[in-house]
């Protein structure tokens, strides 16, 4: 009889333990499920917004950053009660691409830049998506080049030797950063690299200038 009760006992006791467990992971599955769709949208909207800042479509790049900030609070939302699933790290790429737009579009536009708080972001996350910052900026920059246009190569220019500036003094282990090292490290030779862009491309208009003058004189002459 003891054996009997003892199996009844443990048979029941499993029972509870796996109605539980079915419970919790039922809850935790939905939440990561709706997180995971609100992420995917979030990154969707980054991306449409940086596409919109580089066509200088400033109205429709901010009403994209601030669908995708609200997308942000839908999934902050529906991870309510679930930290393990809002640490994952779809959330905080999402987190990531949607600074990176934020931050993009009102350095462009010459706005203010968004800090942490108002985009409900992490530290790291905003800290990454301020260093990709800096390839969009050398992406605008280029276009710029092209275009023959240098009239705003200074100001994006000093305000990616800014970022670098803020990221080279974060020295913390990766786990608390994010990979912040490596992606400060690929910031440092864009900037470099855009510097020396910047010089060839200061020099050739020089030259042009020069050679202008130059036949100006001689047509007169």
């Amino acid at each position: 009889m003891p054996e009997t009760e003892h199996g009844t006992d443990l048979s029941a006791r499993l029972d509870t333990v796996n109605a539980r467990v079915r419970e919790v992971f039922a809850a935790k599955h939905a939440a990561r499920e709706q997180a995971l769709a609100r992420c995917r949208e979030v990154i969707r909207h980054a991306s449409m917004a940086i596409r919109a800042i580089h066509r200088d479509e400033y109205t429709a790049a901010a009403a994209l950053v601030a669908q995708g900030r609200a997308l942000l609070e839908e999934v902050r939302t529906a991870c309510t009660g679930q930290p393990d699933i809002f640490a994952a790290g779809f959330v905080h790429d999402a987190q990531k691409e949607h600074a990176e737009a934020a931050l993009t579009v009102a350095i462009i536009a010459g706005e203010p830049i968004p800090i942490p708080e108002t985009l409900h972001v992490e530290y790291a996350a905003y800290l990454n998506g301020l260093a990709e910052v800096v390839g969009e900026l050398r992406r605008y920059l280029l276009n710029g080049l092209r275009h023959n246009d240098l009239s705003r190569a200074d100001r994006f220019l000093a305000a990616m030797d800014d970022i670098y500036a803020v990221l080279v003094t974060v020295d913390y282990p990766d786990a608390i950063t994010g990979g912040l090292r490596r992606t400060t490290d690929v910031t440092r030779g864009i900037l470099e690299k855009t510097r020396g862009d910047l010089a060839v491309a200061a020099q050739q208009r020089q030259l042009e200038q020069r050679l202008a003058e130059l036949h100006a004189h001689l047509d007169r002459a």
